[in-house]
């Protein structure tokens, strides 16, 4: 009986399944076309109506200014006044939230899409300097782990790390110093970095294999402007600790 049941039911859905009306999917069609984007196009009344109240918000904020810049930070390979000032405030805005001192900190210059001009600094310019929507989490790696990641900084040149020197010796990474100490491959360390390469953005996928991923509840571009706004609170000028922390034997 169940088994007639079943089959009877089963056919019940296929004949009204059979005579549903078929749902209306719109269909996509993309074409090209040579109009020039350009100031020969006629402005649309409604849509700058629109628009303009939102445009003049967004302009205002850009144009905020938050602090000073003696001299322009670019960033450069290995170390470079854009690529430390960045890793080291990532460090000092995320200890504070983190609750306990973090060993290092790491960025790629691939992230930082500009430099910070010389003179009056906007929240545009840092809206352009950091456009990702990062947030920046802390990573134990056991010490294994770190001799990778510099490894890696002294091959590739891009990644700035605070509060650490080293020495590159034919693309290797030696005399790794971590807040004054030699790095123990018998301890495990803290990372301050962007989620972005935590899930091995930029090549690193060695930060996949951290042993711990904990999120600091700050954005990458907050950590700059919030830092930068402190700084001229302080009466404190937007500048970069320039001392030597990788040393490259050629």
């Amino acid at each position: 009986m169940r088994k007639y049941l079943n089959i009877g039911v089963l056919l019940s859905v296929l004949w009204l399944s059979a005579c549903q009306q078929r749902v209306w999917q719109p269909e996509v069609q993309l074409s090209e076309s040579d109009l020039p984007v350009n100031k020969t196009i006629t402005v649309n009344a409604v849509a700058e109506t629109t628009i303009a109240p939102y445009r003049e918000q967004v302009t205002a904020k850009m144009s905020e200014v938050i602090g000073t810049a003696p001299a322009e930070l670019q960033k450069d390979d290995y170390q470079s006044p854009l690529g430390n000032f960045v890793v080291d405030l990532q460090r000092e805005q995320s200890q504070p939230l983190y609750g306990a001192p973090i060993d290092l900190s790491l960025t790629t210059n691939g992230g930082l899409r500009v430099p910070v001009p010389q003179g009056k600094v906007n929240v545009g310019t840092i809206f352009e300097l950091m456009p990702f929507e990062n947030e920046l989490v802390v990573l134990t790696l056991d010490g294994n782990m770190v001799k990778e990641l510099f490894d890696f900084a002294a091959s590739t040149k891009i990644a700035p790390i605070a509060n650490a020197t080293y020495t590159v010796k034919n693309g290797k990474a030696t005399d790794i110093l971590i807040g004054g100490q030699p790095l123990n491959l018998q301890r495990n360390y803290t990372l301050v970095t962007s989620d972005y390469l935590a899930g091995g953005g930029d090549n690193m996928s060695l930060l996949k294999k951290a042993l711990k991923t904990e999120k600091v509840g700050l954005m990458m571009r907050d950590a700059i402007l919030q830092h930068i706004r402190q700084l001229t609170a302080q009466g404190k000028l937007i500048t970069a600790d320039t001392t030597t922390r990788v040393t490259v034997i050629p």
